[in-house]
C-alpha cells in the first residue's frame, strides 16, 4: 500500500537545473544556511566543455564562496589565454594576431586595478563539479536524473511535480520559492509564459570535442582560440572555423559552421575527423574524437524574468552568441543577485519589493548582454571582406582573392590595410572590460543618496568605469591587515550586509545594532584607517570612497552599494534605509517565513 502513496518533499527553495546558474544558486543558498533542493534531468554535470571564459565578476563570486584557489588550480591562466590567432589552419598561413582577454599592456593595468581576481579559462566540465561540490558540502540536496514536469503556486509557496527518470516514480516538492535555471529550452520559463524578444536559430555551428597533441603548432604562440578562414562552405557560406583550446595543448574543441537554411548535418566520425584535420591543416595528426553536436546562434531575452514565487535565470532568460564570453558569467551573476534576497525572504526579513528588485536589476543586464554579444558577431564580416572571402562566388575565386593581399599593388595595399583595421576592431568582442564589469542597478533595493547619475562615457563597453554611487558595484582597493594586503571585497559578501567607513565613523556600529533590533538583519561594520584592523595601505579607500572620512558605504551581500552616506550625521537614517532595501517600508508587504 505504501507504494501508492504520493511522496511530498519539503524544502525552502527548489532549483531546476544545475548549470552554472543553478549550481551557483545552490552553493550560495547552502552557504547562507537556506534549505534547498537542486535537480538535474541528466545523469551528470556537463559532459562537454561548452562555456569556458570565466571573467573577473564570476571569479569574485567563486572567491566569495571560498573556491577561488581551487578554481585557479583547474583553470588555464590569463597569460596562456593570450592571443587570438587568425590563420588558414594551424599548419597554414597566419593572417594576424590580436591580444585578447585584457592581455594587451594597456588593458592589463585596467584589468588588474578592477579586481583582486583575474580572468581565466575554466571549461564547464570542470566548473560545474567545483561549484556543486561546494553546494553539497554546505548542505544543499542535489538530485540527478530528476525531471521537472510542472508546477503550481499560490501566496504561500510552490508545488512542483518531479519525476525520477530511473524508476519513473513521480513526487511533489513543496517549496517557498522555485528557481528555473533549466537552460535555453527552459520548461519553467515556458510554463510561466515569460515574454521573449528576439529570434533563435540565426546561424548554425557544430562543436567537435577531440584530443590531439598540437604542441608543435601552438605552444610557441599560445592562445585561447585560433580562428580559421578558408575558401569553402561553412558559416554564412564561408569556410570559417575555430579551434578552441580546452587544455594546453592536447584537449580541443573544433567549431565549424553550417548553412542554417539546409539544417544541421548528420555528423559522422569521418565527417568530424575531416573537419578537425581541415582546421589543423595536417591530416597526419592522430585525432581522438570525443562528443560532437550542433548548435545555433540565438538572440533572445526575456522582458519578464519572474512571476510570483518563481524566478528564472541564466540561459532560460538570455540566449546569445558565444562572443564576449559573457554567458556563464552572467548566469552566475543572476544567482549572486537573487540568492541573498531569497535567503532574506525565507528568514522573514524581507518584503515583496526586495524579490521584485531581481526583475529591475537583472533583466536589463540580460538584455544588454544579448545585444552586446550579437553586436560582436558583426566583427567577423570585415575580416571576411579584407581577406576577399565576402564577395567571391566560389572557392577558387576565394583563393585568388586571398592571394591579392600579398601583391605589391594598390589593391593589395588596400586589402592589407583593411585586414589590419578589421583585426584592430575586434576589441569589443574580446577585451570589453566595461561590458563585463559596468553593471549598474536601479531598483527599490538601492537607496539614492541624492547624487546625480554619472552615467557612462561612450566607451562603456571597453573601459571599466567604477564609482561608489548607490547601484554601482563596490570598488576594489587594496587594504592592509597584519602587513598583508586584503581586497575591500574580502571585507564584504558571505551573505552579509557591510558598512565600510573611516576613522571617526564608529557611530555606524550603533546604527548597525539598531538595524538588527528593527529587522533582525546583521550589518558588519569595518572602520578603515590608521590604528584599525584594516588600514588604508595606499590611501585608495579614502581617495575613491567619494564620502567624508566618517561617511559610509552600505554594501549589499552581492557587493553592490545599496546606499552611500556623506558623513556620520546620516547614521540616524540607517534603519529607514535598510527597511527600504529589504522591502519593509510601509508600502511593502512583509513575506513571512512559513
Amino acid at each position: 500500500m505504501s507504494e501508492n502513496i504520493h511522496e511530498i518533499v519539503q524544502t525552502d527553495v527548489l532549483i531546476v537545473g544545475l548549470g552554472p546558474a543553478g549550481a551557483t544558486m545552490s552553493a550560495l543558498l547552502g552557504q547562507y544556511g537556506v534549505k534547498n533542493l537542486a535537480i538535474n534531468m541528466w545523469s551528470s554535470t556537463a559532459p562537454t566543455p561548452r562555456a569556458h571564459i570565466t571573467n573577473q565578476r564570476a571569479m569574485e563570486i567563486l572567491r566569495d564562496l571560498g573556491l577561488e584557489d581551487a578554481a585557479k588550480d583547474i583553470a588555464v591562466d590569463q597569460k596562456t589565454m593570450g592571443d587570438l590567432v587568425l590563420c588558414s589552419s594551424l599548419a597554414g598561413e597566419e593572417f594576424g594576431r590580436k591580444l585578447t582577454w585584457h592581455t594587451h599592456p594597456e588593458n592589463q593595468a585596467q584589468h588588474d586595478l578592477a579586481s583582486p581576481t583575474a580572468v581565466c579559462d575554466i571549461p564547464q566540465t570542470l566548473m560545474e563539479p567545483l561549484i556543486l561540490g561546494a553546494a553539497q558540502r554546505a548542505g544543499s540536496s542535489i538530485r540527478f536524473e530528476t525531471k521537472y514536469l510542472s508546477h503550481t503556486q499560490d501566496e504561500n509557496g510552490v508545488a512542483a511535480e518531479l519525476e525520477d527518470t530511473v524508476s519513473g516514480r513521480r513526487y511533489t516538492v513543496k517549496a517557498k520559492y522555485m528557481v528555473g535555471a533549466d537552460g535555453g529550452n527552459s520548461q519553467v520559463a515556458k510554463d510561466l509564459d515569460l515574454p521573449l524578444e528576439g529570434k533563435m536559430g540565426l546561424a548554425g555551428s557544430m562543436n567537435i570535442h577531440f584530443k590531439a597533441d598540437l604542441s608543435s603548432y601552438v605552444a610557441h604562440r599560445p592562445a585561447d582560440m585560433y580562428w580559421v578562414f578558408q575558401p569553402g562552405e561553412g558559416l554564412a557560406g564561408h569556410g570559417v572555423g575555430v579551434l578552441r583550446m580546452v587544455k594546453p595543448w592536447t584537449d580541443w574543441v573544433g567549431v565549424w559552421g553550417y548553412d542554417i537554411q539546409k539544417g544541421p548535418p548528420e555528423l559522422t566520425d569521418d565527417m568530424a575527423r575531416s573537419i578537425v584535420h581541415k582546421l589543423i591543416g595536417d591530416d597526419s595528426v592522430d585525432v581522438e574524437l570525443g562528443t560532437f553536436n550542433t548548435w545555433t546562434v540565438n538572440k533572445v531575452f526575456a522582458k519578464t524574468i519572474s512571476k510570483g514565487r518563481v524566478f528564472c535565470m541564466g540561459d532560460a532568460i538570455h540566449r546569445h552568441p558565444p562572443m564576449n564570453g559573457l554567458g556563464s558569467n552572467t548566469s552566475m551573476a543572476d544567482a549572486y543577485n537573487l540568492a541573498w534576497k531569497l535567503a532574506a525572504a525565507v528568514n522573514g526579513q524581507a518584503g515583496e519589493a526586495l524579490l521584485s528588485s531581481y526583475q529591475d536589476e537583472r533583466q536589463p543586464v540580460g538584455e544588454y548582454v544579448v545585444n552586446r554579444a550579437f553586436a560582436s558577431m558583426g566583427l567577423l564580416p570585415p575580416i571576411l571582406g579584407a581577406l576577399g572571402l565576402a564577395t567571391a562566388p566560389d572557392p577558387e575565386s576565394m583563393k585568388a582573392a586571398m592571394e591579392k593581399r600579398k601583391t605589391a599593388t594598390e589593391e593589395g595595399a588596400k586589402q592589407r590595410a583593411a585586414l589590419r583595421g578589421a583585426i584592430d576592431g575586434l576589441s569589443p568582442g574580446f577585451s570589453a572590460l566595461g561590458a563585463e564589469l559596468n553593471q549598474r542597478y536601479d531598483s527599490s533595493a538601492v537607496v539614492s543618496d541624492g547624487s546625480e547619475d554619472v552615467g557612462f562615457s561612450e566607451d562603456r563597453d571597453l573601459v571599466h568605469q567604477p564609482n561608489t554611487r548607490p547601484g554601482s558595484h563596490l570598488r576594489h582597493v587594496w587594504l592592509e591587515k597584519d602587513q598583508r594586503l586584503v581586497s575591500s571585497f574580502d571585507l564584504c559578501g558571505k551573505g552579509q550586509f557591510t558598512i565600510l567607513t573611516g576613522i571617526g565613523g564608529e557611530a555606524w556600529v550603533d546604527a548597525a545594532a539598531a538595524v538588527k533590533g528593527a529587522t533582525g538583519v546583521e550589518i558588519t561594520v569595518h572602520v578603515i584607517g590608521a590604528g584599525q584592523e584594516y588600514k588604508d595601505a595606499y590611501g585608495d579607500f579614502a581617495r575613491t570612497s567619494e564620502t567624508e572620512e566618517t561617511g559610509a558605504l552600505l554594501v549589499r551581500p552581492d557587493m553592490f552599494i545599496g546606499w552611500r552616506a556623506g558623513d556620520v550625521s546620516k547614521a540616524v537614517e540607517l534603519v529607514d534605509v535598510m527597511k527600504q532595501v529589504l522591502g519593509l517600508t510601509a508600502a511593502s508587504k512583509e513575506i513571512a517565513a512559513e
